[in-house]
């Protein structure tokens, strides 16, 4: 089925953040309450036609800051050859591998290298210690949580956040975070030429749990546990609300609720949206 538009219809909800009385958080429940899901070797195309199994691993990750570089660098010092297949061999007296081994520069942002036309973290389909990212795998296999061990760019797509700063009429101002969809225009302008892309296409629209229950730990990475608190209780009341429309046979006005591409999934083979 094709992705369905970048501009339909959403619902949104706004409210306070507990932690911090000068921000505010902008939600989108029709993202935050979709059915997406990760579908990495279960189905996804990877954003070039010729490369189907690298997901969106293809161009390498860019870092936000300092600490995001050290964190995926106490990863790094951690794998193997026999976990990761791109890491650079140990040349002598190295007892961690340098930065300008594992990383390279895109004008003034340092980002992973590109290795063999993927990020250097991707490990082939059929390699021995797993394949997709290293870093993924490392946490998987370790018991931590994957989002701990990859750059933000990774962990946090296709969930984006945003900030704007809002002047009210008398003059006091606040900060707004916005909690979206990282859809095809979040890459910039080359995004619009991406072969493939998930979060509006209905074929990774099959997750067993809503977005915010399915990523909640990356949620609370980026809100913080009193703001997901606070988004819990807004999605629980969104389900709700589309739970009643269901019922009564609002069918045209599901999709003003329900993001497009949950229920086109859900329509596919005659089933009720």
């Amino acid at each position: 089925m094709p992705e369905t538009p970048l501009d339909a219809p959403r619902t949104w909800a706004e409210f306070a953040d507990p932690a911090d009385p000068d921000q505010r958080f902008r939600v989108d429940l029709s993202w935050l309450c979709s059915s997406w899901t990760c579908i990495f070797g279960s189905g996804c195309r990877g954003i070039y036609a010729d490369r189907p199994h690298d997901g969106c691993c293809t161009l390498g990750a860019h870092f936000t800051d300092d600490e995001d570089v050290a964190r995926v660098q106490a990863v790094v010092d951690e794998l193997t050859p026999k976990e990761w297949e791109k890491r650079p061999k140990a040349r002598p007296g190295e007892d961690t591998l340098p930065l300008e081994r594992w990383t390279e520069m895109d004008e003034d942002a340092r980002k992973t290298k590109v290795k063999k036309g993927a990020c250097i973290f991707l490990n082939s389909p059929g390699f021995a210690g797993g394949g997709g990212c290293a870093l993924h795998n490392k946490g998987v296999r370790t018991g931590r949580a994957p989002h701990t061990m990859k750059p933000d760019v990774c962990w946090q797509l296709p969930i984006r956040r945003s900030y704007r700063n809002v002047k009210r009429p008398d003059g006091t101002s606040y900060l707004e975070i916005t909690i979206t969809e990282f859809d095809r225009r979040g890459w910039g302008a080359g995004g619009h030429d991406l072969d493939w892309y998930c979060s509006a296409d209905p074929q990774a629209h099959i997750g067993k749990e809503p977005v915010f229950r399915s990523n909640r730990g990356e949620l609370i990475a980026l809100m913080g546990e009193e703001a997901y608190a606070e988004l819990e209780i807004r999605c629980q009341a969104h389900l709700t609300s589309i739970r009643t429309f269901r019922s009564v046979e609002a069918r045209k006005l599901l999709p003003l609720l329900v993001h497009p591409a949950t229920v086109a999934a859900k329509s596919i083979g005659g089933k009720r949206p």
